[in-house]
């Protein structure tokens, strides 16, 4: 049985359109709250059920499995519009980051030079040794990674690149003293 290049291009064109339709609607925009959520106390630990019962599948994936979503997608087009405001962790409620740090790299993630909660941030080597994972310091959840000596005109010439999926944002404006 002959197939014609034609028809097997086609085939795989629509395969991969089909692909791409179903990752666009699985996408979601950053979470927003609307008061500042109540600090944890100590480290939250879950099961693997827990986590999934709490998280979307796209949160699990980033947070849990360290994955990383697709660069300059609707979660970071959100972020690139939201003014002054605070970064939360979704899957404890720690506060990570805040309007203050955040700056835009070009890179297609969220970007800060600093934590605005430096204890609930922690950085350790990936396994590879050819980055530094960023991790929240209190549910252990992958944030995304930290760069160095890019050239950024920062304070601290680093680059946080977070991951949006797993912030939840609280405008100034509606954000209540912790």
């Amino acid at each position: 049985m002959k197939i014609s290049l034609r028809i097997l291009l086609l085939a795989l064109a629509s395969i991969a359109g089909a692909t791409f339709m179903i990752q666009a609607q699985t996408q979601q925009p950053m979470a927003t709250a609307d008061q500042a959520p109540e600090q944890p106390q100590q480290p939250v630990i879950k099961t693997d059920a827990e986590w999934r019962k709490q998280l979307t599948p796209e949160q699990y994936r980033i947070a849990r499995k360290s994955g990383t979503e697709r660069p300059n997608g609707e979660v970071y087009q959100t972020f690139k519009k939201q003014g002054a405001g605070t970064y939360y962790c979704v899957g404890c409620n720690a506060e990570l980051f805040s309007s203050n740090e955040k700056f835009d790299s070009h890179c297609g993630w969220p970007s800060f030079y600093d934590p605005s909660k430096a204890k609930n941030v922690k950085s350790i080597i990936d396994p590879d040794g050819s980055r530094i994972e960023v991790r929240c310091a209190v549910c252990d959840a992958h944030l995304g990674h930290v760069f160095k000596g890019e050239g950024f005109s920062t304070p601290t010439d680093k680059r946080y690149c977070i991951n949006g999926a797993i912030l939840k944002f609280v405008p100034e404006e509606l954000k209540k003293s912790d």
